[in-house]
């Protein structure tokens, strides 16, 4: 009987051996509603180019993937509570920030510029690229809460009449409706969704690039808990050969009409 007992033992054993593992899921923490980098197509399913970038991470680490949709300022601590385990939703990599998580190497640019009514003819900055204080005098300033932007308008002008708001998407909304007369955002978003559609027609940008490090950090990255060092040196891995093989600047392409990687960019005219 015992001996009987040890082959079933046995056999069950190779026969669990024979089957393939199950994967590793990774729960990923994204807006879901900041289309084209992260959102819900009409059917349900995620779409957009940090959607993307997550698939190809998991492709190349061997995991599972699960969406977890998250409102923006309650971003980071979420992640830090656990809520998920990644967050991939072009988060800006900062001194700051990185005080409380870590994060990949940089997968996209970061950077921001003002928009404004064409018929305006706002003069903003000055020759060297720097904000006149004066010139946003009067004028309502739009601008995500908690978002790089924020912490750059906070420092450069804090006595401008700042406007907040939860999305992106309400913002230019009112920018459009006339309730405020200027906008920071990230460029890329703006020129797809506002600027080359009928909606932004009387708008331009009225700022040049403004990227500075200390503020928008390198660029965008894949942002995890600390302690994780060799889950973030697959994800480096992984991020290191989709540029190296082209990846990354397909999904560039796939969403803009030009190239949103930080060796490659040129800017938002």
């Amino acid at each position: 009987m015992k001996f009987r007992t040890g082959l079933l033992a046995a056999a069950l054993l190779g026969l669990t051996a024979a089957l393939p593992a199950q994967a590793e899921t990774l729960r990923v923490g994204m807006e879901c509603t900041y289309a084209p980098f992260n959102y819900r197509t009409p059917d349900g399913q995620m779409a957009g180019y940090d959607v993307d970038v997550a698939k190809g991470i998991a492709e190349r680490i061997g995991v599972d993937l699960e969406y977890v949709c998250q409102e923006w300022d309650g971003m980071i601590p979420a992640l830090l509570a656990s809520k998920f385990d990644l967050i991939v939703a072009s988060l800006s990599i900062t001194e700051e920030r990185k005080q409380k998580i870590d994060f990949s190497i940089p997968y996209r640019v970061s950077i921001g510029r003002i928009l404004g009514a064409k018929d305006a003819k706002l003069k903003l900055f000055d020759d060297a690229g720097q904000p006149i204080p004066e010139a946003f005098k009067g004028l309502r300033f739009g601008v995500e809460r908690a978002s790089t932007y924020s912490k750059w308008l906070e420092a450069k002008l804090p006595e401008a009449e700042v406007v907040y708001y939860d999305s992106n998407q309400s913002m230019l909304l009112d920018l459009q409706n006339g309730r405020i007369d200027i906008a920071i955002t990230n460029p890329m978003k703006a020129y797809l969704d506002f600027l080359s559609k009928d909606d932004g027609a009387g708008f331009e940008f009225v700022s040049p690039a403004i990227d500075e490090v200390k503020y928008f950090g390198p660029g965008v990255g894949v942002g995890l808990r600390k302690g994780n060092d060799e889950l973030l040196k697959r994800i480096d891995k992984a991020l290191a050969e989709m540029i190296k093989d082209g990846s990354l600047e397909k999904y560039s392409h796939k969403y803009f009409p030009f190239s949103i990687q930080p060796e490659n960019w040129k800017g938002v005219d």
